[in-house]
Formats: C-alpha cells, sequence, structure tokens
C-alpha cells in the first residue's frame, strides 16, 4: 500500500511568524489585496492585546488559539493540535493510552460519549453511548474543548477519576468512579458464531490490516472448509488513518478502485486501486453499520458495496466523506496542523459527505437500550461548519427491518446478519446460532 506522508487521517503546509514586525502594503487601483493585509491587521490585535489585557498574556498561547480559531471555523474537521495533542495523536495511531476508555464528541456544547472500547475501564463501569459526561472529578465540563476534556480522562494508570454522567430515561445524573487503566487502541477481535466467522474492527490504526488478516486466518482454522462467510462490524467504528481503510477494503477485493481523493486542484487527486488477492477465497462478506460509523470505516464499506464484494446491513451511516491530513509545524515541536485536504470519493463516483451510506438491508435494532444511535442527532450534516454534501442525494432508506415481536435479542443486527449467512432462522443470540440442517453445518 502507498504511504502518505503527512499522514492523512479519513478520519485527520503553512505558517506564518510575525516576529514583532508589522508588514505594510500600498495597492494601485488595479491590484487584488494581499493576504499579508490580513496578517497585518492580526499582527495589530496581537500587539493590543499584549500592550493593554488586565494580565500579561502569554504570547504562544496567544498564537496557538488564534490558530485554532482559523482553523475549526474552516469546517467542522480542522483543528489546531498543541505539542502535546500531536504527540497523543501519535500514541492513538500506535500504541495505547492510560485512560477510561471512551470515545467523546461535542453536542452542542455538552460532551457526548459516542463508543465505549471494549473491556475498557467505562465499559466494564456499565457506562454507554450517547451519555453525557457533565462533570470530571467534581469539574463542570460543559463547553470544555474536547481537547481539554480528553486530558482530563486521561491519566497514569491506576489513578482514580470520577465521572458525573446523565443517561437519557434516568432522571438524576449519577457518578461513575473509575480506575485509569491502559487502553489498548482498538484492537480488532473476532470469535466463530455458528459457520460464521465474526470480526469487529472498533477502529483504524496502525494494527488493523494485519489484525483483520489474523482474524481471518483464525477463522478458516476454527471453522474448516464448511464457512459460510465474515461479517464484518464496523458499528460504532469512528475511523482512523486512512491507509489502513484502503488496506482492508484490499482484504476482500480482486481488482477495481478502492476510492479517489479530490483536493483543491486537479492535480491533486489521487486513486487507490486494489491488488488482485481476496483473504476470504471469495466467501460471503455482510457488513455491520450504524450512526457511529464514520470516515475511514465508510471508506470500507463504501468500496465493498459499489464493487458488490459485501452486502450492507444496519442503519445509515454517520456521513463523513472529507480527508484530514495531520501538517506537523517545526516537527511537531510548534504542535500540528489537523486540517481537510481532500473529500473522497468510493468507487462509483459518489460522495457520502454529509449523507452517509445507506445500507443494502435495512435493519434497526429495534431497542433504543441496544441502539444508541436511534436517537443520535449527531451526524455530519448536523455539525456547524459542515462541507456540504456534493451531487445528487442518495434515495431515502426504506422502512427499517424491526425484530419480531415477543422476541428477545441481544444484537438483532448482528442475529439477522447470521442468518442471512446461515440461511436459517432469525435467532435470539448469534453466539448460538445454528446453521439450518438443509443447508449443512460444521
Amino acid at each position: 500500500m502507498k504511504n502518505r506522508l503527512p499522514i492523512a487521517l479519513a478520519g485527520a503546509a503553512f505558517g506564518f511568524c510575525l516576529a514583532g514586525t508589522f508588514l505594510h502594503f500600498a495597492y494601485g487601483a488595479q491590484e487584488t489585496p494581499s493576504p499579508y493585509n490580513e496578517l497585518d491587521r492580526f499582527g495589530q490585535a496581537f500587539a493590543k492585546v499584549r500592550a493593554y489585557y488586565v494580565e500579561p498574556p502569554d504570547d504562544k498561547l496567544l498564537v496557538e488559539n488564534a490558530i485554532g480559531g482559523m482553523l475549526t471555523n474552516l469546517d467542522a474537521h480542522s483543528s489546531y493540535f498543541d505539542p502535546k495533542t500531536f504527540a497523543d495523536m501519535t500514541v492513538k495511531t500506535e500504541g495505547e493510552y492510560g485512560g477510561v476508555g471512551i470515545v467523546i464528541q461535542s453536542d452542542k456544547g455538552t460532551i457526548k460519549a459516542v463508543a465505549i472500547i471494549d473491556n475498557a475501564p467505562a465499559d466494564k463501569a456499565g457506562l454507554k453511548a450517547n451519555d453525557t459526561i457533565l462533570d470530571i472529578d467534581g469539574t463542570p465540563i460543559t463547553g470544555f474543548k474536547l481537547d481539554d476534556v480528553q486530558k482530563k480522562m486521561r491519566g497514569v494508570s491506576g489513578t482514580k477519576v470520577t465521572l458525573t454522567v446523565s443517561r437519557s430515561g434516568m432522571k438524576d445524573p449519577f457518578d461513575v468512579k473509575l480506575v485509569r487503566a491502559q487502553v489498548p487502541i482498538e484492537p480488532v477481535t473476532s470469535k466463530r458464531k455458528g459457520s460464521v466467522g465474526y470480526i469487529k474492527v472498533p477502529a483504524f490504526n496502525d494494527h488493523t490490516d494485519s489484525g483483520v488478516q489474523a482474524a481471518v486466518a483464525s477463522l478458516k482454522k476454527q471453522i474448516g472448509p464448511g464457512i459460510k462467510g465474515y461479517i464484518l462490524d464496523l458499528r460504532d467504528d469512528g475511523g482512523g488513518v486512512l491507509d489502513q481503510a484502503i488496506a482492508v477494503s484490499d482484504d476482500f477485493l480482486e481488482g477495481g478502485e478502492i476510492l479517489s481523493m479530490r483536493g483543491r486542484k486537479p492535480e491533486d487527486t489521487e486513486r487507490f486501486d486494489a491488488h488482485p488477492g481476496d483473504i476470504t477465497g471469495g466467501k460471503p462478506v455482510i457488513v455491520l453499520i450504524n450512526g457511529g460509523t464514520a470516515s475511514a470505516s465508510e471508506i470500507v464499506a463504501g468500496a465493498l458495496q459499489d464493487h458488490k464484494r459485501a452486502r450492507i446491513v444496519g442503519t445509515t451511516s454517520f456521513g463523513k466523506g472529507s480527508v484530514q491530513t495531520i501538517i506537523p509545524l517545526n516537527n511537531g515541536e510548534d504542535g500540528a496542523l489537523h486540517m481537510t485536504t481532500a473529500r473522497y470519493y468510493t468507487p462509483s463516483g459518489r460522495t457520502i459527505q454529509a449523507e452517509g451510506i445507506v445500507p443494502d438491508v435495512v435493519v434497526s435494532q429495534g431497542d433504543d437500550a441496544n441502539d444508541p444511535y436511534a436517537e443520535f442527532d449527531q451526524r455530519e450534516a448536523n455539525l456547524p461548519h459542515h462541507l456540504e454534501a456534493e451531487g445528487p442525494k442518495p434515495a431515502p432508506a426504506p422502512k427499517p427491518i424491526l425484530p419480531p415481536a415477543g422476541k428477545k435479542f441481544d444484537d438483532f443486527q448482528l442475529s439477522y446478519a447470521v442468518s442471512m449467512l446461515q440461511g436459517g432462522p432469525v435467532v435470539a443470540d448469534a453466539d448460538t446460532a445454528k446453521p439450518s440442517p438443509k443447508k449443512g453445518s460444521n
């Protein structure tokens, strides 16, 4: 796979230095105003703040906040990483961190849990996606920046942190006492479900593709030649490293385009193609998605859907069709720009920006307790400053398939996907799913 530098996130150069000097230009009637005239205006404001603010300000912090404001007002995903945040981002794509295992997002000034990492402290304590975090160690965090909330929740393994949480359907907020632990960077997990191989991809980091390949090899060995197919679970997968999304898509394709990325100039267009070799040997594949499926995970779902290599099952995805590039400043010592540099397009030429991927088979969990995105309005199209959609709108999603009345399901979407591959009826628990006797089994 082709490596991209700087790091591209599907998910994911310029700088200036005033050095105490203001720039002035004189223009004739036919000349176009220079952008440096705006830097002159910033320089004047910078000088006034330094001279007249009630307390001596931190010059470095003033400039960092100015850069941050410049980027965050471009679109919903551009931002400035200070040096520590940039270092944390490197950890996020490469290793692990000390924390509680909550993926968070700002929703109209409040901090909501988008996903809970399996087996992390938050998961063991019973926290759920769509919970709202009100306080951390008694400090209200409404209005805080995401980076600041993340810093407060992370820390040395073994240290304690208390979150005050509100949950839909519960009258009063409640406290959750957690002990921080080393949180793995969302490893790929897999298990056998009858004669079907199940693979869960919670995020795309530097180990995702190798994890998917290892999972397929393990499931082939466990189930044997009678394996009916694979379920690739991308629900609640908020994305990550672009190269890994391309590599995972390539795992299931024999050739053809995976995606193209188009920037502001025609020469910026890049196309990524698959190589021969389907690691499943052509077995059927179902991809599970929901409202928490975003960015890199939408690339995989879109590529496999357009090539008709997989059937997409679940509910409409988040709709993030832009690519962010991390551009270090001074080799990262001055932080980095996290800037939207392109839109991506699926093999058929469609962009899912602000629209999302509509499943081939729309299946609802049917129970808000099991489907935190059922009433979750934090989609790309609802984010402030989001990029607008391009091209024709996709057809509206059909009425979803609901669980049969009177039956209880731990995970109806998964049970439905297993039944699609095994050819039998939908069962209450996919872990105990048995293939239809008419179809044969292992």
